[in-house]
Order: structure tokens, then sequence, then C-alpha cells
């Protein structure tokens, strides 16, 4: 549904642009971005995932550590990332809100989680052996592994999304990240590294961290559901700046910022519920053989 959704709005946005005698969505040298801060990054995790995942399949077999399905989320959150920052979509987010904020969604609701069931921890089997060992003995630093601990807690992880997510959409600050294409990349990696961390925190925790896994998708549901109501309902565009070439795409700026408000609200709130009711879904059907196993235990004694 999300991916219609936006090769639908880029292909309104490629006729209003052909009507305008403006520059066309498939012109890659003008839409597409070659950023090599965006272009690298994804280069390289993109080739480290490849070989350390040949890398371990050959020594452990096909499926061993990384399973296939695993390595097909990663590759598929992996091209989403393409998707928002390298295709005409992230272009088009410069000048339209919805787009901005789809390209917003894509990162933080579909790309992150999709990395971390991914395994990205593969990465590492494409290094060379002493720089695989000394990783490993930097995470076995105390220091370094009680501030991991900390980041992928739970509540952590969902404080720091929120206020990342938040401090972004205040009106001062999401302009000026359209004005600096620096302030622009501290947003976008704000909004991917703390959604990195919300997921990792609550898909890879263990069988006790379902409950609580729950509760914070609900919560984080309410919160960006309450921002995108905002955006949806408020009777003036708040980003003057953002909404500024709506009407170049046959919306008015307010029309914009409502249709953005609607994005965040309904479909980015249905990847959280979704995600809520699978991992209730898993918390419930693992607690069934784990009391049995414990009257099984009381009953022996």
């Amino acid at each position: 549904m999300r991916a219609a959704a936006v090769l639908l709005l880029l292909m309104w946005a490629s006729e209003a642009q052909a009507h305008a005698g403006h520059v066309h969505w498939s012109d890659t040298s003008t839409t597409w971005t070659w950023n090599p801060w965006v272009t690298v990054p994804l280069a390289v995790s993109g080739s480290l995932y490849m070989i350390g995942t040949v890398q371990l399949w050959s020594r452990a077999g096909i499926g061993r550590g990384v399973r296939i399905w695993q390595a097909l989320c990663f590759a598929s959150g992996w091209l989403l990332l393409v998707l928002a920052l390298v295709t005409p979509l992230h272009w088009l987010g410069e000048r339209l809100f919805v787009a901005h904020m789809i390209e917003h969604e894509i990162l933080m609701t579909a790309a992150a989680p999709l990395l971390i069931v991914g395994r990205p921890v593969a990465m590492v089997w494409a290094l060379p052996g002493r720089v695989r060992s000394r990783i490993g003995g930097w995470g076995q630093s105390p220091w370094i592994a009680r501030a991991w601990l900390w980041l992928t807690t739970p509540l952590t992880a969902t404080m720091l999304h929120a206020v990342a997510l938040w401090i972004w959409h205040a009106p001062g600050l999401y302009e000026a990240a359209l004005a600096d294409p620096w302030i622009h990349w501290l947003q976008h990696l704000s909004f991917f590294v703390t959604a990195l961390l919300f997921w990792r925190a609550l898909l890879m925790g263990r069988e006790r961290t379902y409950g609580a896994s729950v509760f914070y998708l609900f919560i984080t549901s309410l919160h960006t559901g309450f921002l995108g109501i905002l955006l949806a309902f408020f009777r003036r565009p708040i980003y003057p700046i953002q909404t500024s070439q709506a009407a170049e795409w046959g919306l008015t700026p307010l029309e914009d910022q409502q249709l953005a408000g609607l994005f965040m609200w309904i479909p980015a709130g249905m990847v959280y519920a979704g995600a809520a009711l699978i991992l209730a879904g898993l918390w419930i059907a693992r607690s069934g053989p784990r009391q049995q196993r414990g009257r099984h235990a009381h009953a022996a004694r």
C-alpha cells in the first residue's frame, strides 16, 4: 500500500512537472541524489552485508547464522533506504510536505525494522579476522557494554526516538533542515539511528520483554499519531517554507500539510499496531509452553 502511494505520487508529480515545463522526475542528474554522504554509506553497508553473509554461509552452511528470510528482510530494508534517500522521492520531498513525510516514515517504520530483523551483525564477517577480534574486544569492554545495554533498553530507545521526532518537527528546526543540507542530513540521521535503536530494543529482546515491547509500541503509536493529528487538523500551515511550492503540484499549502499529517497518523500508526499484534501473539504463544513447563516442574517436586 505504501509503495503504491509513493509510485502514484511520483506519477502525479511527473505529470504536473511536465505541464509546468520543469525537469522530469526521471532526470537522474537533477532529481536523483548522488551525495556521497548518502550513497557511500549505502554502498558500503550493502556490500559488507552481502560479503559477510556469503562468508558466514560458506563456513556454517546456507541459512545458518543468518536465515534466508532475514537476508531478504535486510535487502528489502536497504532498497527502501535507496527509495527514500536516492530516488526522486527525496527531491520531491523538498517540494511537497506529504512526500517528505513519506520519506521519513519509510526510514523509521519500514527500512529500520527490516534492517534490524535482517541481522546486520553479519557485516562483521566481511572484515578480516583480526578486525573482527578487535571489534569483539571492544564489545566486551564494560563501559561500551553498559552504554549499549542502556541504549537498547526499551524505555530508553523509545524516549530517544520520541525526542528526535518531536524536536525535529518544531517549526524553526524543521525549516532550518530544509534550508541547510547539513542540517537536513543530521535530521535524517537522527531519525534513522534512533529508529534502529527503537526497533532493536523492541524486536530483538528476550521473550520476557515482549509485554514491554507491546506497551512501548502502543505509546509510540499514540504520540506519533497525535503529532499527525496536529498536522492534519491545524487550521494554517505550520511550515510555510515546506509547503510554499504545493501549488505547483495542485495542492494548497494547508492541503499538503493535512496529507502529510494523515500519512503520519494512519499508515505509520498501522505499522506500530501491526508490530504490536505480532509481538503480542508471540508473547501469548510462548508463554503457554513456559507455564506448562512450570506446572510440570512443580508437580515433579
